[in-house]
């Protein structure tokens, strides 16, 4: 099936499991390796080493983040141009955008591995922590040539219709990953350096597997002889700003929090803010996975001015959305002794109390998180950038940031809180969001999730 018939022909609801479960389950595999990547490090290298894993991530996705911008941001005009019947333009965008990513891949890689002792020292790490931390980062560093550009490729094989391809891939990077990482860690017995080199191995030989047919010229997106132009980058970063925004606010926060965390309780504090942070990357994937895999097919019909079914494909959007939301809150309050003993096993009594009060608090995120992730997807894939910014910096980094001020005297249970705090305040601003957009645009444009709210 192409493209066109796909993202125009199809009835929604098909459409909906043909596209959103399968980028829903090449998300769950990158989440389900995420974990196992935690689950390793603390149960091999200890509790130290995954708190150092916990400390340098943030600035590990910061690197990955301006790929993510040119992928995503390029993946929109793309769409709109082939929906348009534009494909030269959609060649030449594919192409130049590809070019961007590796160029930045070199620039931010060598930055981040000559910077990461200092980012490190400023964390208040030292020792064997920093170390770790260091170690972790400038792998990552280094490969970042040859692995940003995996960042990209999922939305390029989605355009091109081949989702289940896609799908498959995904898996395959996160058993190839894992794979090696138990082979490093297990066997070979190497540092944490070897966590760090196994997943970059894998992202590594799967994007060579992901662009051999667009080399060969066997897909919808060909290469061409790149034409840049001012106005097609700012058009690229205009469309990814709001998810490299949502990426470099939300690692700058996880860095304001590791910050408190290193002062408030140490490596054991740091360790469970970590355990939150895979729980959160492991269901945020999912909800990402479904919201993203529509994107090519709301673009293509929004510029080809097919608003019905813009409004038929988000309605399922939203509503799969809350489910999932839903069901992720319930299962985090009903297993958070056994979700925390799969990364520290070995955890002493106190330590597995913090934790239990910290996931059932981190819980009542996905009651509304939904809401505002499921919203800044629709504006992102209907060009509207400065509203899905709005709503991805304002989750990120601002309300974040000013909970922690109201919430610090909690100490700890401010921290926890803050999750569900910042879900609450996103979701109100997403209502407004919507409520704006609804005035600009024929009312067949709107989702059936944008009219609910606003007669509540």
């Amino acid at each position: 099936m192409n493209s066109h018939t796909l993202f125009t022909k199809t009835p929604p609801l098909r459409l909906f499991f043909t596209a959103a479960l399968p980028g829903s389950v090449s998300m769950l595999a990158s989440a389900l390796y995420q974990l196992i990547d935690g689950i390793f490090v603390g149960r091999y290298l200890g509790e130290t080493a995954f708190a150092a894993l916990n400390l340098a991530m943030p600035f590990v996705i910061i690197n990955f983040s301006l790929a993510d911008l040119i992928g995503v941001g390029s993946s929109v005009p793309i769409s709109i141009s082939l929906g348009r019947g534009q494909k030269e333009k959609a060649h030449n965008i594919f192409t130049c955008a590809c070019l961007m990513i590796v160029g930045a891949g070199f620039l931010i890689g060598g930055l981040l591995f000559a910077a990461a002792p200092l980012l490190i020292a400023f964390m208040g790490a030292e020792g064997e922590f920093a170390a770790f931390a260091v170690q972790y980062m400038r792998v990552y560093a280094l490969c970042s040539p040859v692995t940003t550009i995996i960042f990209a490729v999922d939305n390029y094989l989605s355009i091109c219709g081949k989702i289940r391809g896609s799908m498959l891939l995904n898996i395959l990077m996160s058993v190839l990953s894992a794979s090696l990482e138990f082979l490093f860690l297990a066997v070979f017995r190497f540092g944490i350096w070897g966590a760090a080199l196994a997943t970059c191995s894998g992202m590594g030989i799967c994007a060579c597997i992901a662009f051999y047919p667009f080399f060969r010229g066997r897909m919808l997106l060909r290469f061409c002889r790149p034409r840049f132009s001012l106005r097609m980058i700012r058009q690229i970063v205009a469309c990814g700003s709001p998810n490299f925004l949502n990426n470099i606010a939300g690692r700058l926060t996880s860095i304001v929090m590791n910050l408190l965390l290193v002062r408030l309780g140490g490596e054991a504090a740091v360790s469970i803010y970590g355990i939150l942070m895979y729980v959160e990357g492991f269901i945020q994937p999912l909800l990402y996975g479904m919201c993203d895999s529509l994107q090519p097919a709301v673009g293509y019909n929004w510029g080809a001015g097919r608003f019905d079914r813009v409004k038929a494909i988000e309605r399922c959007c939203f509503t799969a959305s809350a489910l999932l939301a839903l069901a992720a809150c319930a299962v985090i309050s009903a297993f958070p002794a056994s979700i925390s003993r799969l990364f520290m096993a070995n955890g002493d009594a106190a330590f597995m109390e913090v934790s239990i009060t910290a996931l059932r608090i981190f819980a009542l995120t996905y009651i509304t998180r939904w809401f505002s992730f499921a919203t800044q997807s629709y504006m992102l894939a209907v060009e509207k950038p400065a509203y899905a910014s709005a709503i991805s910096v304002s989750t990120a980094l601002v309300f974040p940031l000013l909970l922690v001020a109201l919430l610090h005297p909690l100490g700890l249970t401010g921290i926890w809180f803050n999750f569900p705090g910042t879900s609450i305040l996103a979701g109100l601003l997403a209502l407004w969001v919507l409520s704006r957009f609804q005035k600009t645009v024929p009312e067949t444009a709107l989702p059936k999730g944008a009219e609910e709210p606003q007669r509540r």
